[in-house]
């Protein structure tokens, strides 16, 4: 009987000294594989995870497409980056919306939003609700209608057939410097 009790005591210790074994075992491996393995941990690292598109296609294609003169940047700094585009046209065939979101120098968003819509409701829409406040906004020989919202600020301008909103999460300024390069184009 006490033969039994010393060979369950070494197996116990066994065990425990075997569990420790693997878990530094499992270490080394976890240890080898970041040091060995390429990553990236610097900040510029963070920007390249935003993917960048290139919408000139989606901007011709809208062109044609659009009953409106569709806006679109030209000359605007590489630190602009454009991270989402879309036209969707209306049901009827009429018209529709664009959409060209990008990311300002900062890293803010800001967007291109485009619609021959009615104009209360979309600027509501892509605004998220954003108020009319006091205020034009001067770009370039042109006066912008200033929103404010939680969570965006917005330029509006409306004309004869469609409303032009640059929306985002960017400051006025930065908003203004993107409506200046807004090309409105026909295809």
């Amino acid at each position: 009987m006490g033969d039994d009790r010393c060979v369950a005591g070494t197996r116990g210790k066994q065990t425990v000294r075997d569990m420790i074994l693997s878990l530094a075992a499992i270490g080394v491996v976890v240890a080898a594989v970041y040091f060995f393995i390429p990553h990236n941990d610097s900040p510029s690292a963070e920007q390249g995870a935003v993917q960048t598109v290139d919408y000139r296609v989606e901007v011709a294609t809208a062109r044609r497409a659009a009953p409106y003169p569709v806006a679109a940047p030209k000359g605007l700094p590489g630190t602009w980056r454009a991270t989402s585009v879309s036209y969707k046209a209306s049901n009827d065939g009429k018209g529709g919306a664009w959409h060209l979101g990008m990311l300002d120098p900062e890293r803010e968003y800001a967007a291109v939003e485009q619609s021959d819509a009615p104009a209360a409701k979309f600027i509501k829409d892509v605004t998220l609700g954003a108020e009319q406040v006091e205020g034009k906004q001067a770009v370039g020989g042109a006066k912008w209608d200033r929103y404010k919202g939680e969570k965006y600020n917005a330029l509006v301008r409306e004309e004869p057939g469609v409303t032009t909103v640059v929306t985002g999460t960017a400051p006025y300024g930065r908003l203004a410097e993107l409506a200046a390069s807004l090309e409105a184009k026909k295809g």
